[in-house]
């Protein structure tokens, strides 16, 4: 996916989909109702309808020397005659199983008293004398935005998708937002279903009157005002009529919009093929970035999924007026992973000859990366980001997961800031106008909450900006410990359960892993796993080589050739938890989404003997087909591509479908899809099932759980989430061996 947002996507996971279209039998039409058969005797799930057979048809290629056969490409099709009605097939058949464990009901309810009763609040914005955020209130079925005058203020809501409805009555999520300086306007992008199809819109913050532009194709907008609010930088798919194809996020533009003016009239900034000075390739994307200060603009070309990006400076006002000569300050190979600056300096976190990071300073007027000084040197930590106050530079480290920070002072002074808690930061604003920072903590037993240090004072405090947790969570405990894995390297292993639980091996286990594009999964708090946890459950999080736990090197340990590593660590993960006598052999279901597809799916396919259950949430699980679909060509740099030899061998070693044999017996596996998902298409997990249906010998369930109107999970409501964790809970704690999971 471009420009991941591990941020988003942790809260989306903590707060991250379900409409079943018409046209079902009346038993499955039932369960979308919430209202799933009555189980039959024993907790037994009832015998539901068979679900469809897939077409095989299949479809040879060659690639060096190697021949490999995909019996089910038909389905890349979308208007394929079986595609749709083989999905609806699998659907039911799904819900209908995991409709019919006895107790599921009792444990959507009590999920739905759980995630109803937090408040969720985060990426809190000052802008003059507003401060704007997102906001879940507690019993809401999605985010909103919400603004104060001043952190005591009182709140007003200025957006509210609940209340609105897309084509087809779909629901529609706030994608993504930006205040002006000045606070007096607010740039948003909507989308239907889950989509992430954003179509951008403009807010008079104190009428709340929705200017009349729209701009649709701006998933990735990274919208920049101008210092004077009179207008932003912004960027789009370069035609939304590509949507689907391999084609569309190809040649994005980075344009200027200003207020009150038609669209279509928008200054073109940077494009690929438009200015030969600007190296521009094909799938990168051109973002430009101006400051409070207002002298200067950085032109950021982003690689899709790539860290490291080059930087171009060029002064605001040749760029506003279209005649910017940009200056290149660096180049990929520099390393650059995240910068800042203000009216006068660039500051830059690289890697080059820096595993764990540094951080160097350039002027911005004849500043170039050779010539920067450093300023932060590398440590033993990971600098993960940096965010620019007019107090300092804020610097974000990280080990292992958890983070702390500190702060460069003006006077290049580098000093300890206190968070007052142990676990991580999804998110962190400042801004060159004002002293301090905003940061979104939260913790394995910390609900989330949005803290303000303020240098004033030295504290970082809670900003108030949502009511606390009531929630008592005084009898559970956060263990971190960790499993060593088969080539001795120690992998970081947190595991969240009841105080005092016994260690017996028996406890349901359910595993979660990632592992990619050096994104950690941090210490993250989700009031809806206390539903498994009061049953006796475990949570567990294997922090697997591929993600950014301990920066560059764990990244590069499990990608592209090394991506073994990735679900080698997970099963080693899991054998420790079974050596310690934390779940036994028959109790451990392990979970992945997204990339965390080809983890969960190669640990399958390898040790089909060692998990009771396996879930993937709109996975990867054709790795060798991924480049060839709509949001293929820019995961290229993190996977590889077939069209290299090297790149081959890696994806089919982590191809997940590619590596499902005949007469095997495989666990119980659930996997989810969603149909307007526009990161990773619905066939993987269609593939998948069909051929894991068609060679399991045992009596295992593979079931494919459908959502006809969300995507990747980003956009999916309360509710939603709420089902979707209902089944797995379900299908988790009934796979270990509970008759009623109530």
């Amino acid at each position: 996916m471009p420009r991941p947002d591990p941020a988003r996507r942790r809260l989306v996971a903590a707060a991250s989909s379900l409409a079943l279209a018409p046209a079902l039998p009346a038993w499955a039409a039932s369960h979308a109702a919430g209202k799933p058969a009555a189980p039959a005797a024993g907790g037994k799930p009832p015998a539901p309808p068979r679900p469809p057979v897939a077409r095989i048809e299949p479809v040879s290629e060659t690639f060096f020397g190697e021949t490999i056969v995909d019996p089910y490409r038909w389905m890349e099709n979308p208007k394929d005659k079986d595609w749709e009605p083989f999905m609806r097939g699998q659907d039911a058949h799904a819900r209908a199983v995991l409709g019919g464990i006895r107790g599921r009901d009792a444990m959507k309810a009590r999920i739905g008293e759980l995630s109803g009763g937090v408040a969720i609040a985060y990426g809190a914005q000052k802008c003059g004398d507003k401060v704007f955020y997102q906001v879940r209130p507690a019993g809401a079925n999605n985010f909103q935005l919400a603004v104060r005058q001043g952190l005591g203020g009182v709140e007003k809501i200025l957006l509210d998708p609940t209340t609105m409805k897309g084509d087809g009555g779909v629901h529609v999520s706030l994608d993504w937002w930006r205040a002006s300086p000045d606070g007096r306007h607010v740039v948003y992008g909507l989308s239907p279903a889950g989509s992430e199809n954003s179509v951008l819109h403009v807010m008079e913050v104190d009428t709340m009157r929705v200017l009349p532009e729209r701009i649709p194709g701006t998933q990735y907008a990274g919208p920049s005002w101008l210092p004077d609010g009179s207008g932003f930088f912004y960027g789009r798919v370069n035609d939304v009529r590509q949507l689907g194809t391999v084609d569309y996020y190809k040649r994005a533009p980075a344009l200027l919009h200003k207020l009150g003016t038609d669209p279509k009239d928008d200054l073109l900034l940077a494009q690929f093929g438009r200015d030969s000075s600007l190296p521009l390739g094909e799938t990168e994307f051109p973002s430009v970035i101006t400051s409070r200060a207002g002298e200067w603009a950085v032109l950021a070309i982003f690689g899709g999924v790539r860290r490291e990006n080059p930087l171009f400076v060029a002064p605001l006002a040749d760029v506003v007026a279209g005649r910017a000569r940009w200056r290149q300050v660096c180049a990929v190979a520099d390393e650059v992973t995240d910068f800042a600056f203000d009216g006068t300096d660039l500051y830059l976190l690289t890697t080059k000859g820096a595993e764990n990071g540094k951080v160097l300073r350039t002027p911005l007027a004849r500043g170039r990366y050779a010539t920067a000084a450093t300023v932060v040197p590398e440590g033993k930590l990971v600098v993960e980001s940096i965010a620019l106050a007019r107090d300092g530079l804020y610097v974000l480290d990280l080990d292992g997961g958890y983070h702390s920070m500190r702060k460069l002072t003006r006077d290049t002074q580098l000093r300890e800031v206190p968070l007052g808690f142990e676990g991580s930061i999804q998110g962190m604003s400042a801004s060159t106008a004002d002293d301090g920072v905003f940061v979104d903590g939260t913790g394995w037993l910390l609900p989330f909450t949005t803290f303000r240090h303020d240098p004033a004072t030295g504290r970082t405090e809670r900003a108030g900006i949502a009511p606390a947790s009531t929630l008592d969570l005084a009898g559970y405990e956060a263990v971190r410990t960790y499993a060593t894995a088969r080539d001795g390297t120690k992998v970081p292993l947190s595991i969240v359960a009841k105080k005092g639980l016994k260690r017996d091996g028996r406890n349901p286990a359910l595993v979660s892993a990632y592992g990619a594009y050096q994104i950690s999964t941090n210490p993250y708090f989700s009031p809806r796993n206390l539903a498994l946890l009061e049953r006796g459950g475990l949570f567990c999080v294997a922090h697997v080589r591929g993600g950014g736990e301990y920066g560059k090197r764990w990244w590069k340990g499990g990608q592209k050739l090394t991506k073994p590593n990735t679900w080698r660590d997970l099963i080693d993960c899991c054998e420790h938890l079974i050596k310690e006598r934390w779940a036994g052999k028959g109790t451990i279901t392990i979970q992945g989404g997204s990339a965390g597809g080809i983890t969960v799916g190669r640990a399958l396919t390898e040790r089909p003997d060692l998990f009771a259950g396996v879930i993937s949430n709109v996975g990867v699980s054709n790795a060798l087909r991924a480049e060839f679909s709509q949001n293929g060509p820019p995961n290229i740099d993190e996977f590889g591509t077939v069209k290299e030899r090297d790149g081959f061998r890696g994806l089919k070693a982590m191809d997940a479908l590619f590596h499902v044999k005949d007469g095997t017996r495989y666990p119980a596996v659930l996997l989810t899809v969603g149909m307007t998902d526009p990161r990773v298409e619905a066939w993987h997990g269609g593939k998948m099932a069909a051929r894991l249906q068609k060679a399991n010998r045992g009596p295992n369930p593979i079931l494919l759980r459908v959502n006809f109107d969300a995507g990747h999970g980003l956009g999916s409501t309360r509710s939603q989430i709420d089902d979707e964790r209902a089944d797995e809970f379900a299908f988790t704690l009934w796979r270990a061996g509970r008759t009623n999971v109530a």
